[in-house]
């Protein structure tokens, strides 16, 4: 089985994570397909396209595009897989829906991607929980770190950059490089902000 321009990959457990344990009990926590926050996106490598050269190798853990594991129902009402569906359980992935993998225990960007974490809004002026187009660079990469941004650097960003994702229980928002607008310096109180729900994934 050989692909050549795609990613050949099965999903890491289901190809929707809207369930949780509680005790002895499962909890449904949506029950709409249509909804893209709760389709999986951790997805297990089975092939590498044969026509790109990548640091990503078969057996590889990725985060990608929620669209490749959605589903959807057409115009007649039928339950029809994505058009990334290949046969049994495994699907393609285009290479540029792929934002991180792992190898070796960790997390590397991919594609011109990184990821922030963004911080507790101490302000009394406003109910919001995180402060606005501010946060922590969690994952880099090698053109942020040309220009001297990495990984615990205090960034902004430009809005409706960024795309949520939940990576080992931390809501991190992914965006491009070319996102990254500014450096701050460390005031020395930055507070991250994780809601409690993303640790419940």
């Amino acid at each position: 089985m050989n692909s050549l321009y795609d990613f050949i990959v099965k999903p890491l457990g289901n190809e929707y994570n809207n369930e949780i344990n509680i005790e002895d009990k499962t909890l449904v926590l949506n029950t709409s397909i249509e909804s893209f926050k709760s389709v999986n996106n951790l997805a297990i490598v089975i092939e590498t396209p044969k026509a790109y050269k990548t640091p990503i190798n078969k057996g590889d853990i990725i985060v990608m595009h929620h669209n490749v594991f959605r589903t959807f129902y057409d115009m007649k009402g039928k339950r029809k897989k994505s058009r990334s569906f290949f046969h049994d359980n495994l699907y393609f992935c285009q290479i540029d829906q792929v934002y991180l993998y792992k190898n070796n225990k960790q997390w590397k960007s991919f594609n011109e991607r990184c990821f922030i974490m963004p911080l507790k809004n101490d302000s009394y002026l406003t109910s919001d929980k995180e402060r606005k187009l501010i946060g922590i660079l969690k994952i880099g990469n090698s053109s942020l770190e040309a220009l001297g941004i990495n990984e615990g650097d205090v960034v902004g960003y430009t809005p409706n950059g960024e795309w949520e994702f939940i990576i080992d229980d931390q809501r991190l928002y992914c965006m491009k490089s070319n996102d990254i607008v500014i450096k701050y310096e460390h005031e020395g109180n930055e507070e991250e902000y994780n809601p409690s729900w993303a640790c419940s994934s």
